[in-house]
């Protein structure tokens, strides 16, 4: 929601939009961290306790970021703000493992991605608005009152999931032993790292596009906030698409095609963009055909990592979590790191994450086939 103010942000804190950008990455890393940590809490203690726990630090945090008088203090209050809000994408996914078979999980997770990934996209354009009615401080305190109501209705009509198992240990080594655990699994294994390095592309674009359409291509933050909603368009109904593609095609079958066109179109973009070929409309176009690919990827991806657990599916999915936060804060900090004043580091971004995906899926599958065929030789 606070996209479209970073221009104004850099104003009034008197520093850089690389500077404010960093409030972004720091979010994405507390995401990545946080994970790690309500993963096991959702097992010992049951789905709704650190939840609630997670949302009320999330307000707070949220109050804490408009108050803030530096772009350091909102860099840490983003920290904060984040420890707080992942509790919510944890407990949302092992929620899913909890309620739906196997075979209905990659249905569910479509949904769940239009919440997790989508609505951090349409929310620009309800904060292109706002950041044009008042300060951008009061964006957190609207951020502060949506999670108040999103923690009435949690209490209210929210599904238990698994029950607490109290022979869960919360000691460190213990914990560890269980993340290493489900690494093991080289499923589990190879989609965290497909949807946690090809899903970060979308972050990159995240992290640069208000700086690409307001400063470089002149767009107003109204204008703005407009074009990420047509944009997440893109991911909402490819979302939907996905259903329809899952009575006729396996899960592998359409994170394969998906990662392989959005490589194609992150390389046509890259270089349309290096050779300023693309107006703003042409820019946009190519960047909605590309972000579709999202919407059919990550949510198949995220089907294939947790469907090997009946058990530690909050473990799972706490690390699943990480891995594509984690990914995300680095490429969005890569994005402000190499930031020059121009698209270029965020299109190079975009394709690289996906070229990365793809070649991990094809290394799994190399791997199987080789092991397939050795065992007919054998």
């Amino acid at each position: 929601m606070y996209l479209p103010a970073f221009p104004a942000i850099a104003r009034s804190l008197d520093t850089g939009i690389s500077e404010v950008q960093l409030s972004l990455t720091s979010y994405l890393i507390g995401i990545a961290i946080g994970q790690l940590f309500y993963g096991p809490l959702l097992d010992r203690f049951g789905r709704k306790k650190p939840l609630y726990a997670g949302l009320i630090l999330y307000i707070i945090a949220s109050v804490g970021c408009g108050l803030v008088t530096s772009v350091e203090s909102l860099i840490w209050m983003r920290f904060l703000q984040a420890i707080g809000g992942c509790a919510g994408m944890v407990a949302a996914q092992a929620l899913v493992r909890d309620l739906f078979p196997v075979n209905k999980i990659a249905q569910a997770f479509a949904l769940l991605t239009l919440v997790i990934a989508v609505s951090p996209m349409i929310a620009p354009t309800i904060g292109g608005y706002l950041a044009t009615k008042m300060d951008w401080h009061y964006l957190f305190w609207v951020l502060a009152l949506l999670t108040a109501l999103i923690l009435v209705f949690s209490l209210i009509y929210l599904p238990d999931g698994a029950s607490p198992d109290r022979q869960i240990s919360l000691r460190p080594t213990q914990v560890v032993q269980k993340y290493l655990f489900v690494l093991k699994n080289k499923q589990f294994l190879t989609f965290i790292l497909v949807g946690g390095i090809a899903g970060a592309a979308p972050f990159a674009y995240i992290g640069g596009s208000s700086d690409v359409f307001i400063n470089l291509y002149g767009l107003s933050e109204t204008q703005y906030g407009w074009v990420f909603a047509l944009l997440a368009t893109a991911m909402i109904g490819s979302t939907q698409l996905n259903h329809l593609l899952l009575r006729h095609f396996r899960n592998e079958q359409i994170v394969a095609t998906a990662l392989s066109y959005q490589l194609v179109l992150g390389a046509i973009i890259f270089v349309g963009t290096y050779l300023n070929w693309f107006s703003v409309e042409v820019f946009i176009f190519f960047l909605f055909i590309f972000l579709t690919g999202h919407g059919l990827s990550i949510p198949n991806a995220a089907a294939l990592s947790l469907s090997p657990f009946s058990q530690n599916a909050g473990s799972a999915s706490a690390m699943m979590g990480f891995m594509r936060m984690a990914m995300g804060g680095v490429v969005t900090g890569l994005v402000s790191f190499f930031h020059n004043g121009t698209a270029i580091p965020m299109v190079f971004m975009m394709f690289i994450c996906i070229f990365f995906g793809l070649v991990v899926m094809v290394i799994y599958y190399a791997d199987s086939i080789g092991k397939r065929i050795r065992r007919q030789l054998a």
